[in-house]
């Protein structure tokens, strides 16, 4: 269970308690004046057949595993209708699942076949690059291709990086504002698909590396 799915279940139980009366409920009001507009937690728990502190619990999203008759019985005590309890219901089933396990970022090895390919694609220049654009292996005219970049760290060597950043990127594309373009393309459908993904995260998260370069851009 994901904290923002516990998160939108209680959102969704504290609003429609919000919304229902005492009256409403069946239940008579108690003197005084009440600082809840809708019903009370323990109304709301009673009402449910639940104590107070597991309503509680679920409500803060630390419970998440209502059981069907919990969810119906809070689906009736709340006066839901049948798009609202359905709802509910969908609710309760996502709060129940596991938290998917945080993903690694892929491997930057590249095997021993790929680089005796690069070997063997020689004098013609060859990269292999990962999803994110980081030039993994090369050969020496691959390594060409992009002036300036083997001065940088191997773990620096980018190819978004390069086009945004080197001073030299514009003069090397003459399709440079295309190039730009497309790295932006690439990056944001990879983001729609994994917005999560740690290797894009660690691109993001690196760019101050390459902030020295950036002060020598064209203007």
């Amino acid at each position: 269970m994901g904290p923002k799915t516990g998160s939108e279940l209680g959102r969704f139980l504290r609003a429609h308690r919000a919304r229902v009366t005492p009256a409403e409920a069946g239940l008579t009001a108690g003197p005084g004046l009440r600082r809840t507009p809708g019903l009370r937690r323990e109304e709301l728990a009673t009402l449910a057949g639940v104590s107070i502190d597991y309503y509680t619990r679920l409500e803060r999203g630390k419970e998440t595993r209502p059981s069907p008759s919990v969810v119906d019985a809070l689906a009736r005590a709340l006066l839901l209708d049948e798009r609202e309890h359905e709802h509910l219901r969908d609710l309760a089933a996502c709060a129940a699942r596991p938290a998917p396990e945080p993903s690694s970022p892929p491997s930057r090895s590249v095997q021993r076949g790929i680089k005796l390919l690069l070997e063997s694609l020689r004098p013609n220049p060859a990269h292999v690059v990962s999803r994110t654009m980081d030039v993994l292996a090369c050969n020496p005219s691959g390594t060409r291709l992009f002036a300036g970049m083997e001065k940088w760290p191997v773990t620096q060597r980018n190819v978004v990086r390069y086009v945004f950043l080197h001073p030299d990127a514009p003069d090397l594309f003459d399709d440079w504002d295309e190039q730009i373009r497309a790295c932006v393309g690439r990056l944001r459908a990879l983001a729609g698909t994994e917005p999560d993904a740690p290797d894009l995260a660690e691109l993001a998260a690196s760019e101050h590396a390459s902030k020295p370069a950036a002060d020598h851009r064209h203007p």
